[in-house]
């Protein structure tokens, strides 16, 4: 799963039958912090999301096609999620414990 900020939406005419009646969205991915990593992706939306909104997408095809209960669609990248709030810790999890 990533976290990313919506900066955009797709339209096409012309595509393959999952993508009709969805929206898809431009997301750039973001790390923890909320800073931009340069990376971005297109995933459709599941949860009515919008630009300028921080959301959770998974980013697995096979996953992403369990969510939209299509075994054979061309797709990799879906948003499960808007996100109101993160929290950091002081350690990241699975980061090594220093004992004294």
């Amino acid at each position: 799963m990533h976290l990313g900020n919506v900066v955009g939406e797709i339209f096409s005419t012309i595509n393959h039958p999952i993508y009709d009646s969805r929206k898809l969205l431009i997301v750039d991915r973001i790390d923890p912090n909320g800073a931009a990593t340069g990376e971005y992706l297109i995933a459709i939306d599941t949860v009515d999301a919008g630009v300028g909104q921080t959301v959770l997408i998974i980013d697995e095809g096979n996953s992403a096609r369990q969510i939209l209960a299509a075994e054979n669609a061309p797709t990799r990248s879906v948003i499960v999620g808007i996100i109101d709030e993160i929290t950091l810790n002081e350690r990241w999890p699975g980061e090594a414990t220093k004992s004294a």
